[in-house]
C-alpha cells in the first residue's frame, strides 16, 4: 500500500463521481454549510433537501435566524425530528449574530451550542475552506472497512485511534473537496448495507474487501429491542377548530404544537368526567417510532359546544386552531399522522 495515496484516489473519484450540486455546496457561505450540517445530523440527504431551501429562504443569513423568535423557527424544522438540534442552532445563531462574525478556529466553533468536534471540523473545511477533519457515520464506515478495524468504535479509546487515522489521511490541499468526497463515498458507494465494492476506488487496497468482511464492518453492537409505550391523544373539536397545546421548550417535540397527550388512563377518565366529554365510538390509532421507543397513540375524538371552548382552553392551557393553522405553527410528524387518520 506504500505507493497508494488514499486522498489522491479519493479526490480523483470525487472529481468524476462525487456530488457537486447540493444546495449548501457554496463557497464562502459558512452559514448555509452550518445549517446543512446540523440538519444532516441523524438525517439523510434526501430528507434534508426537502427542508433546506425553505429554511434558507425564510432565514437567509445568520442574523435573520439569530434575531427570529423560536416560534418563527419551529415551523421550518417541524417534521425533521431531533428538535434539540434546531434549538441549539437557533441559540448559536443568536450568539454569532451578536458577535458580528463567524468563529475562525475549531475551538471557537466547538464553544457554540450543539457543535461537537466533527461538525466543527466540517465548518472549518466546508464552511471556511480551512483545514478541518470530520468523523461522521460515513467516514467511520469507510475507514473501518478500508483498514479492517474490528474494534467497537463506540468506545472512546477506539474512537480516538480512528480520529488519529482520519487526521493522518486528511490532506491540506483541496481539504474541502476531500471532506465532501469521503462523505460521498460512504453515502453512495461504501453504504451500510450491500456496499458497491465493484465501483469503489479503494477496492484493491481495502482490507475488509480482501478479507470478505465488508458486510460485517464497522462493528455493530446487538440492538436491544425498542420498548413500546402507549398513550391517548385527545382530538377535542369544535367546528373546524381543534384544541392544541404548545409543548414545553425542553424535552420531546420541544416548542411544537401538539394535541393533548395523556399517558395515564385515570387522568383520561378525570378529564372526561370533569368536562363531561363523550368520546366517539371509533378511536384512531397510529404508531410513531423514535430511536429509543415506539409510541402507540390512541386518538379519542370529542365534539364540544362553542360555549365550552373557553373553559377547555384555560384549564388545559390550549389554543383553538384548525389543523392547517396548527401545521403552519409547527407540529411533529406524529400529529400529521393523527390528522390524516381523522380525515380518513
Amino acid at each position: 500500500m506504500s505507493d497508494f495515496s488514499f486522498s489522491d484516489a479519493l479526490l480523483a473519484w470525487y472529481d468524476q463521481h462525487g456530488r457537486h450540486d447540493l444546495p449548501w455546496q457554496i463557497a464562502d457561505d459558512p452559514y448555509k454549510v452550518w445549517v446543512s450540517e446540523i440538519m444532516l445530523q441523524q438525517t439523510q440527504v434526501k430528507t434534508v433537501l426537502q427542508y433546506f431551501d425553505r429554511f434558507i429562504e425564510r432565514f437567509p443569513t445568520v442574523q435573520d435566524l439569530g434575531q427570529a423568535s423560536w416560534d418563527d423557527v419551529a415551523p421550518y424544522w417541524a417534521g425533521l425530528g431531533y428538535y434539540a438540534r434546531a434549538r441549539n442552532l437557533h441559540k448559536a445563531a443568536g450568539i454569532v449574530s451578536q458577535q458580528g462574525k463567524f468563529p475562525e478556529t475549531l475551538e471557537q466553533w466547538i464553544e457554540l451550542p450543539g457543535i461537537g468536534r466533527s461538525t466543527a471540523g466540517a465548518l472549518m473545511s466546508l464552511g471556511l475552506r480551512q483545514y478541518g477533519v470530520i468523523m461522521d457515520g460515513n467516514v467511520k464506515r469507510v475507514l473501518a472497512r478500508f483498514f479492517a478495524i474490528e474494534d467497537d468504535l463506540s468506545k472512546p479509546q477506539h474512537e480516538r485511534a480512528l480520529w488519529q487515522i482520519a487526521e493522518d489521511l486528511c490532506p491540506q490541499q483541496r481539504n474541502h473537496d476531500y471532506t465532501q468526497a469521503i462523505m460521498d463515498l460512504g453515502a453512495t458507494v461504501c453504504t451500510p448495507k450491500k456496499p458497491l465494492c465493484l465501483y469503489c476506488p479503494m477496492q484493491q487496497h481495502c482490507l475488509a474487501y480482501q478479507q470478505g468482511l465488508e458486510q460485517e464492518l464497522p462493528f455493530k453492537k446487538a440492538k436491544k429491542p425498542v420498548p413500546i409505550k402507549t398513550a391517548h391523544v385527545l382530538l377535542i373539536q369544535s367546528g373546524d377548530q381543534w384544541l392544541w397545546q404548545q409543548r414545553e421548550a425542553q424535552g420531546l417535540w420541544g416548542g411544537l404544537y401538539c394535541l393533548p397527550i395523556i399517558e395515564q388512563a385515570t387522568e383520561l377518565q378525570q378529564i372526561e368526567q370533569h368536562f363531561k366529554l363523550q368520546a366517539q365510538v371509533s378511536s384512531l390509532q397510529i404508531s410513531h417510532s423514535f430511536t429509543h421507543f415506539t409510541w402507540l397513540l390512541d386518538g379519542k375524538v370529542f365534539h364540544v359546544e362553542h360555549d365550552q371552548k373557553e373553559q377547555l382552553s384555560i384549564e388545559l392551557n390550549g389554543h383553538w386552531l384548525s389543523p392547517d393553522q396548527a401545521t403552519a405553527k409547527g407540529i411533529p410528524t406524529a400529529m400529521k399522522k393523527m390528522i390524516k387518520a381523522a380525515d380518513a
